[in-house]
């Protein structure tokens, strides 16, 4: 049985919107144990209040909690007892085979990254992220790509930039259906030579020492658009798009807003295009999706968004029970001695730094 643990006390309508989540999610899943770390008492509270399995959900407590605007170092040095702290320790030491937070996104990374070991070959771990695309791909119909690193490596270089291209298509096969996803690098220019020398170099990788559906550079216009299935870049650029994707979607929500107040005209426009603008708040979701992966450790880590709802952590805990079906890090653990096995026959360096870390997202 799949033992997913769950930081019940992480995220702005925590713990009551996780614990619902959790326990619409051991209804849902049927080979999995939902273990709930956090305040007993309160949990406790909360817990009878839902429907829910009791055979497959239990509580771990856990006294303390990590706030969302904490630092995360100080907060972890401070707080060895916080829920997320608890949570990653539980895998580490095979209590647990994923874990699954909306809480402080730092913290969370820095908890997992201190207490579980990278993947053989991998030299940095990336945060991945799905962001809505006007093209839709594999068998579900995904209207989601894929973008990583979002943060947990600021600096990549041409090896890691490959390892999160091999990670990343791992991934969008196995969550999105997707056979063959198409896997771009970000750069300024579409041309194999544009870029900076680690993306220039990288482009030369992923075509000599992997079989991955490599489809050149792409850029920043080509997200949306949604080009490519697996966008990969280096953690600060990762950060920078996914901010800039998130504001540009508040800002269109607040000007539709002011439109509506304004003007009678253009809320009868508005209005003839509701159905439409319906459809299209169902198709890009993101609670659908329930949370994006932490990938290149030994354990699965699903970070789900911090506003999440009880409806996003049920899907965040499906996806991660999916994953763990797939064998997800076991996928990319021989994706990575492929790359190693190929580099070596090209006489390619290849990735695999021991001393590899994972720093705190931006």
């Amino acid at each position: 049985m799949q033992r997913i643990v769950v930081d019940a006390m992480g995220g702005d309508h925590a713990p009551a919107a996780i614990v619902e989540g959790a326990a619409e999610a051991s209804l849902a899943i049927p080979g999995a144990e939902i273990i709930l770390v956090g305040d007993a008492v309160e949990l406790g509270k909360l817990l009878p209040r839902v429907r829910h399995d009791g055979a497959r959900v239990r509580v771990h407590h856990a006294p303390s909690l990590i706030e969302m605007d904490e630092k995360p170092a100080e907060a972890l040095a401070a707080k060895p007892d916080a829920s997320i702290a608890v949570a990653a320790e539980l895998v580490a030491a095979g209590e647990g085979d994923a874990l699954v937070s909306a809480g402080n996104t730092g913290a969370a990374v820095l908890a997992v990254a201190r207490r579980w070991k990278l993947i053989p070959g991998v030299r940095r771990a990336a945060l991945a992220s799905v962001y809505p695309t006007e093209l839709r791909r594999g068998d579900k119909d995904d209207p989601f790509s894929l973008l990583l690193d979002c943060g947990a490596t600021l600096d990549a270089t041409a090896e890691d930039l490959v390892t999160f291209a091999i990670m990343g298509s791992a991934y969008a096969k196995m969550i999105s259906k997707n056979r063959r996803p198409r896997v771009a690098l970000l750069s300024n220019g579409t041309e194999a030579g544009k870029g900076p020398a680690a993306v220039v170099r990288a482009h030369e990788l992923l075509l000599e020492a992997t079989e991955l559906n490599f489809i050149g550079n792409v850029e920043g216009l080509d997200i949306p658009r949604g080009v490519a299935d697996v966008v990969v870049c280096s953690g600060f650029v990762g950060n920078v798009v996914l901010k800039m994707l998130e504001g540009v979607s508040e800002t269109i929500l607040r000007l539709g807003r002011y439109a509506h107040k304004q003007n009678l005209t253009w809320r009868i426009g508005l209005a003839a295009l509701k159905p439409a603008l319906e459809q299209l708040k169902s198709v890009t979701d993101w609670e659908q999706y329930g949370g994006a992966p932490l990938l290149g450790l030994d354990h699965l880590f699903i970070k789900a968004h911090g506003r999440s709802s009880a409806r996003a952590i049920t899907n965040a805990v499906k996806v991660a029970s999916k994953a763990l079906s797939g064998d997800l890090c076991g996928t990319i653990a021989t994706g990575m001695r492929d790359f190693a096995d190929r580099a070596a026959k090209a006489d390619i360096r290849a990735p695999g730094d021991p001393d590899g870390k994972v720093e705190a997202p931006t």
